[in-house]
């Protein structure tokens, strides 16, 4: 079983690795990690369902790339016809999944070389430890040698979000922090109002008195399912604003202290009386399942999600509001995330795999995306071009400017109250976080139904966390 604490092990094998604490990077799924064998069942049944024109006709080279199914990757998926019109030598089979089942399998196959995928959606937490371990190709010079991809044109933490010693390993596909959206007209009927700038504790009682048992309607919905980048990525912003952290700058893991547990009582009180239904079942995805169906008043999520909820068919676009991520003790509390494309140092279709990702993280993408599925859908986040674009401005005027606002502001250097030894703002950029992370996950997850107290979980997940803790201690020793 290749589980995250092997992962680590592997990781610390490479020659000449020495620890990433994400010093040039900025900053997105059900049940704890799964192994070699429940991940091939899922890459069997997945490959059934892949994009693109396979075969093995004389000439063409077929690359398979592995990737989040979220809303921005299905509709890169629906657009693969625009490429291979235009490369008819190249084509290209998508293999979705889950959030959680993604990293799994990618960091399986990295990990032991194993060469399965040529391209892989990977987040800004793996791709300065995969770089620097030799699993990514360099891409700068291919970047850098194209006028017309305008490296420049990314924003500057988007760009130093996948790089490391000042080489490019992926190409940023979207970028995002995180706000509160909230249904406006629900919000009118109950005759409430929304802060521009709400508190936590605001936003708790407003989602008491918006939960509608009657309509089946959550007051707010948060996700519950366990992983790191699931469960964890807005509820370690929580815990940043409560004025926790995972660990204090001697690497003494904090899971249990004051700051820390009052930030996951308050989440894990405000889901049971406000929020949707067996939580510890609910993501990005489900969340936004959820909301867009008109089942919750609220979602505290991703900045991504706008385009997808104010699409055109959507049923809530034009009802929803958006304002900052809600705060306790910080100014700020939003995250800092990219989605990329990278590609396997070991694929041996090189060109293809570069001139693919160039075309998906391009201008000439956006301008495609805008003008057959709507600019409100456009990949957000990435390009500073965008928000000068008038037609995204014009699509995307509910959400846009306070997106750009946020990506701004936000600080992976100091998210919280504390200085903390990583940048990172809702992860912690080691390579045992991901094991850290999903097993404290777990058993925040067993509180939701009763099976766990709150103490208890964090007990446990402060023994978890500072076993890694003290692993970075003999790191820093050495």
């Amino acid at each position: 079983m290749f589980g995250n604490r092997w992962l680590s092990r592997a990781l610390r094998s490479r020659p000449g690795f020495r620890r990433v604490g994400m010093r040039q990077t900025g900053r997105h799924r059900a049940a704890l990690v799964a192994g070699v064998g429940a991940a091939s069942l899922m890459l069997t049944v997945s490959g059934c369902a892949g994009f693109g024109n396979l075969g093995n006709q004389p000439g063409v080279t077929t690359i398979t790339l592995a990737s989040v199914n979220n809303p921005q990757m299905q509709d890169l998926a629906t657009l693969l016809p625009e490429f291979e019109k235009a490369h008819p030598d190249i084509k290209v089979n998508v293999i979705m999944m889950e959030e959680n089942d993604l990293r799994n399998a990618t960091t399986k196959d990295v990990a032991t070389r194993g060469g399965q995928y040529d391209v892989m959606t990977v987040g800004a937490y793996e791709v300065p430890m995969w770089g620097r371990n030799g699993w990514l190709t360099d891409l700068t010079a291919k970047a850098k040698a194209d006028p017309s991809y305008d490296v420049d044109d990314f924003f500057k933490p988007v760009q130093q979000s996948v790089s490391y010693d000042n080489k490019i390993y992926a190409a940023p596909f979207y970028g995002e922090s995180s706000f509160l959206m909230y249904r406006k007209d629900l919000f009118q009927k109950a005759g409430l109002t929304m802060p521009a700038h709400p508190t936590w504790q605001q936003v708790a009682q407003l989602a008491a008195k918006l939960k509608d048992p009657s309509q089946d309607r959550a007051g707010i919905c948060l996700r519950g399912k366990p992983g790191w980048g699931e469960q964890f990525a807005p509820l370690t912003t929580v815990v940043n604003t409560f004025g926790g952290q995972w660990y204090n700058m001697s690497w003494d893991a904090q899971v249990n202290k004051p700051g820390f547990s009052n930030a996951v009582n308050f989440y894990v009180n405000t889901i049971k009386q406000s929020g949707e239904r067996d939580p510890a079942s609910f993501g990005f995805t489900e969340c936004l399942n959820l909301f867009q169906q008109g089942r919750a008043a609220m979602w505290y999520d991703a900045t991504s999600a706008a385009g997808t909820l104010e699409t055109k068919g959507s049923p809530v676009a034009g009802k929803v509001g958006y304002v900052s991520a809600p705060v306790v003790k910080t100014k700020e509390s939003g995250w800092l995330w990219t989605w990329n494309l990278a590609i396997n140092s070991l694929s041996k279709h090189q060109q293809a795999d570069w001139e693919f990702v160039k075309w998906a993280t391009s201008k000439q993408y956006e301008q495609l995306v805008g003008q057959q599925l709507g600019w409100a859908r456009v990949p957000p986040g990435t390009r500073q071009s965008l928000y000068a674009n008038p037609q995204y401005q014009q699509a995307s005027s509910a959400f846009a400017g306070l997106t750009a606002q946020t990506l701004r502001s936000v600080d992976p250097t100091h998210p919280g109250v504390d200085p903390q030894p990583w940048t990172g703002i809702q992860f912690v950029g080691i390579p045992e976080f991901q094991d850290v992370g999903n097993q404290t996950s777990q058993q925040i997850a067993n509180t939701f139904s009763g099976g766990e107290s709150v103490a208890d979980a964090l007990d446990k997940g402060q023994q978890i966390a500072q076993i890694a803790g003290d692993t970075q201690k003999r790191e820093a020793g050495k």
